[in-house]
């Protein structure tokens, strides 16, 4: 696949959006008092996000018992599409990022389950399609037994602006 350039970045986060029915200028809601992104100088943390398409959680349960690898891989998309959405409206487009750093996929899955990369992957995947190597990342995966509305998976990440909105 071609490495997306910086100004293709939109097109394709467009593009991988109507192809999971995520609208990116929707709203996107918080669960709580916090907010889902703070800036600190050219560094952006994102809070968690969970597979939300409007109002519906779209992939729920518990991976490896009623959720299989494949609607799994197809929630941290979404989980990775919201977080897209968030940067790109901090930063008016995306071709305004200059990296990701880190990215934490979390897997609410069953006790013998163990491929939590391979579900992180369709995060990782998403973020090169997108991005090109400034999607490239590192990440940890981590299966646990329980996440926000039942969801299937959620994931935060860190990532670097191409600058600094103080300079």
């Amino acid at each position: 696949m071609p490495d997306a350039t910086t100004s293709d970045r939109d097109r394709l986060f467009a593009e991988a959006s109507a192809e999971l029915g995520f609208a990116p200028d929707g709203e996107i809601k918080i669960g709580g008092r916090y907010t889902s992104l703070v800036r600190d100088g050219r560094t952006i943390y994102l809070s968690g996000q969970i597979p939300r398409i409007g109002d519906r959680v779209v992939v729920t349960g518990c991976v490896g018992a009623d959720v299989t690898l494949a609607d799994a891989q197809r929630a941290a998309q979404v989980c990775t599409l919201r977080a897209l959405a968030l940067l790109q409206r901090e930063l008016g487009s995306l071709a305004s990022l200059k990296a990701v750093l880190r990215l934490t996929v979390y897997v609410h899955c069953s006790a013998d389950f163990t491929q939590h990369s391979e579900v992180a992957d369709g995060a990782s995947d998403l973020l090169w399609r997108v991005l090109g190597p400034a999607g490239v990342h590192t990440r940890t995966s981590v299966g646990v037994c329980q996440l926000p509305k039942n969801a299937a998976v959620e994931l935060d990440l860190i990532a670097l602006a191409a600058t600094d909105p103080e300079s």
